[in-house]
Parts: C-alpha cells; sequence; structure tokens
C-alpha cells in the first residue's frame, strides 16, 4: 500500500463517521433527549 491509498482510505473511513453522527444526530429516537437538553439552560432551580 502507498501513502495515496492510505489517505484515500483515511478519507472514506472519516466521511462515514461524518454520515454516521448526523444520522445519529437527526435521529428521530433522540429528538427528545435533545429537546430536553435545550430546555435545560431556560429551567429554574
Amino acid at each position: 500500500m502507498d501513502v495515496i491509498t492510505l489517505r484515500s482510505i483515511f478519507t472514506v473511513a472519516c466521511l462515514c463517521v461524518f454520515v454516521g453522527i448526523v444520522a445519529w444526530a437527526f435521529s428521530r429516537r433522540n429528538k427528545a433527549q435533545f429537546e430536553e437538553a435545550a430546555r435545560l439552560p431556560l429551567s429554574e432551580d
């Protein structure tokens, strides 16, 4: 393997990680948790 192949594999791996994070962030399953976390600064103790 040469350097160009390793860089290509690394780039594809980073893209897959990025797409995974975006999919997790916009998942409907996590929406309630994110909305609750968004309201935390506005809540009074």
